[in-house]
């Protein structure tokens, strides 16, 4: 018994190397949905690729919002999103990572490399409409991204969605996911995996750390979490949340995994993070929230689990 446990745990634990050490995750993409009004754009990221995105301008005045979307998917995962905020008014801007969806890459680098394409498209977005503010919603990686490289992102709002606070967490949490009981001693494997993505990627552990640089964001936070996610467990989102500074607002949705938050509870979504970027992004929204510290608003009253 104890050789089959240690067979198990041996071929989950390369299969965790190998998941690491991701490839590209390239997909053709296609027209955009019909009822956006987007168009296909590209323009270079210092990551070294070529990103590709769809571009929907919307009212003058209204805002515009990043799309950032999570490891392993593309822009197509982030158009639920883009067809509410477009129907708001908001401009909508949602690229496809190096290494992923039509935009060419070598590997996928948690956030690290795709934090260069993320100033790539704010970039875009502040050339292409200068006079409009811009915010950024961020899925996991996404919301990494949004984080890491020379700096955070220059957006004047952040959503951010299942975001881990380190990658030696999201090894751990992955491993005792998958591995359940033996996920304990798994974790001894955490460093030799790290060690084998930095080999493979040249991306070293001190530049995977969201939760060092979160703190250094100047714009308010709605920072978004599932009270189930296994991958990025409550307590590490709230110790996330510590870490930023005011005004920032804390959203847990309970009974949700690491799973498209969106799609879970679309309609609650719509209302909370509308209502936010309406708040922060336009004239006419900016200083009716109370941009408090914590939890709840009162604009958004948001559930404590």
């Amino acid at each position: 018994m104890r050789r089959r446990w240690a067979a198990i745990a041996a071929g989950t634990l390369v299969t965790s190397g190998c998941v690491l050490v991701a490839g590209p995750s390239r997909a053709a993409i296609g027209a955009p949905p019909t009822v956006l009004n987007a168009q296909n754009v590209s323009f270079r990221s210092a990551s070294g690729s070529e990103i590709h995105a769809w571009f929907a301008r919307g009212k003058v005045g209204a805002g515009a919002v990043l799309l950032l979307h999570g490891v392993g998917s593309n822009r197509t995962s982030m158009g639920g999103r883009a067809i509410f905020l477009h129907a708001m008014g908001f401009t909508v801007l949602a690229p496809d990572f190096q290494a992923h969806g039509e935009s060419p890459g070598e590997h996928v680098t948690y956030g690290a490399r795709e934090s260069l394409d993320a100033a790539a498209a704010m970039k875009y977005l502040h050339a292409t409409i200068p006079e409009e503010r811009v915010g950024v919603i961020g899925i996991s990686m996404g919301g990494a991204a949004a984080l890491l490289g020379a700096s955070p992102l220059a957006a004047d709002a952040f959503v951010l969605e299942s975001v881990y606070p380190t990658i030696r967490q999201a090894v751990d949490d992955r491993l005792d996911t998958w591995l359940g009981p033996l996920g304990g001693i798994a974790r001894l494997f955490t460093p030799g995996l790290i060690a084998m993505f930095k080999s493979e990627t040249g991306v070293t552990e001190a530049e995977l750390q969201p939760i060092a640089r979160i703190g250094e964001i100047h714009a308010p936070l709605l920072l978004i979490t599932g009270t189930a996610d296994p991958y990025t467990p409550i307590a590490e989102a709230d110790s996330l949340f510590a870490h930023a500074p005011a005004p920032k607002l804390f959203w847990a949705l309970c009974g949700a995994g690491h799973e498209d938050l969106y799609a879970y509870q679309a309609s609650e979504y719509e209302q909370r993070v509308g209502g936010f970027l309406v708040e922060h992004l336009r004239e006419e929204g900016r200083g009716k929230g109370e941009g408090g510290s914590g939890r709840p608003s009162s604009l958004f009253p948001l559930p404590i689990p």
